[in-house]
């Protein structure tokens, strides 16, 4: 199953061929379908690199464990134009 990026990916760099074969008809559609099937496994594999490295990354984050109850801030103010 692929991804929903890695078939925009696809998309974008057949676009050139789907728009000759499907709105100028200057190329076989064909050609065009065959293009973009070319295209899908090269873009995944382009696109798993940079995830592949974000996630040895993450994976070497530690991990940060959230509090039960997020600490309430209360914010005071003390004014410089009264005295006393």
């Amino acid at each position: 199953m692929f991804r929903y990026s890695t078939l925009a990916a696809a998309v974008l760099m057949a676009s050139p061929s789907l728009w000759a074969a499907f709105v100028m008809s200057t190329l076989d559609p064909t050609d065009a379908i065959i293009r973009l099937l070319i295209a899908v496994p090269i873009a995944a594999i382009l696109l798993s690199i940079p995830r592949a490295a974000f996630d040895r990354y993450a994976r070497t984050l530690p991990a940060r464990e959230m509090p039960a109850s997020p600490t309430m801030l209360q914010a005071t103010t003390t004014r410089a134009d009264r005295e006393g």
